[in-house]
C-alpha cells in the first residue's frame, strides 16, 4: 500500500488477465499515520475492480486494538463500487450498526465465524427482520460440527485433516463446559476415527 502506482499496475494487470469480476480486499492504510485507504479505493475503481472489501485496521495494526470505521465511511463517499466492511464484526447488531455508520453494502466476517459458522444466517436474519435469531440448539450444533469435520477429513485427507481439525474443534468447544479437557483429548487422538468419535461423544452428550 506504500506504492500506490504499483497498486494500480497490479490491479490493472489482473483485471486484464481474466474474464471474471475481480474483487479486492485491503486495509485502511499501511500505518496508523498513513491511512491511504481512500486513495487505494479510488485506484481500485479506476483499475476496473468490481467490488471492494476493507478491513478497519492498518497493516501496522495487524489484529491489535479496535477496528476503526471512519476511513471506510470516507471510502464509501469517495467511490461507487460495492463495498464490504470487515473487522471486529462479531454479532448481528454490530453488523447492522457498522453498515449504518459506514454506508457499506455488506459485511465480511472472519474470526467471528470460527466455531460459529451460523453467524452468517444470524446476521442475514437480523438485517432482514430486525429480530435476533435463536442460537442453534445442541443437536443442530453437533450436526453442523460433525458435518464440517467429515468434509474437512475428505478434503485434506486423514493425516493433515487430523491436525487441521484440532483448531476447528477447539473453536466449536470454547464456550462449552470441559473445553480444556476435550481439547487435550482431541489433540492427542492418534487418528481421525478416534478424533471424530471423541467429538461426537462430546457434542452429542
Amino acid at each position: 500500500m506504500r506504492d500506490e502506482v504499483l497498486v494500480g499496475k497490479i490491479l490493472e494487470a489482473v483485471v486484464k488477465a481474466v474474464n471474471v469480476p475481480v474483487t479486492l480486499k485491503t486495509r485502511t492504510g499501511w500505518a496508523r499515520a498513513h491511512r491511504n485507504g481512500v486513495a487505494i479505493a479510488r485506484i481500485a475503481e479506476a483499475s476496473g475492480i468490481a467490488a471492494l472489501a476493507m478491513h478497519g485496521r492498518t497493516r501496522e495494526d495487524l489484529y491489535l486494538g479496535a477496528a476503526e470505521y471512519d476511513t471506510i465511511a470516507e471510502v464509501r463517499a469517495a467511490i461507487s463500487l460495492p463495498l464490504w466492511v470487515n473487522g471486529d464484526i462479531d454479532s448481528p447488531q454490530k453488523a447492522a450498526a457498522v453498515m449504518r455508520y459506514t454506508g457499506a453494502n455488506g459485511v465480511m466476517i472472519g474470526r467471528a465465524a470460527q466455531g460459529r459458522p451460523w453467524i452468517f444466517r444470524e446476521i442475514t436474519h437480523f438485517l432482514r427482520t430486525g429480530r435476533v435469531m435463536p442460537a442453534p440448539e445442541r443437536p443442530e450444533l453437533a450436526s453442523i460440527m460433525l458435518g464440517h469435520l467429515r468434509d474437512l477429513y475428505a478434503f485434506y485427507g486423514a493425516e493433515q485433516g487430523l491436525r487441521i481439525a484440532r483448531k476447528h474443534l477447539a473453536w466449536y468447544a470454547r464456550h462449552q463446559a470441559n473445553a480444556t479437557e476435550f481439547c487435550a483429548r482431541i489433540n492427542t487422538a492418534a487418528d481421525i476415527d478416534t478424533q471424530y468419535r471423541l467429538a461426537e461423544n462430546h457434542f452429542q452428550s
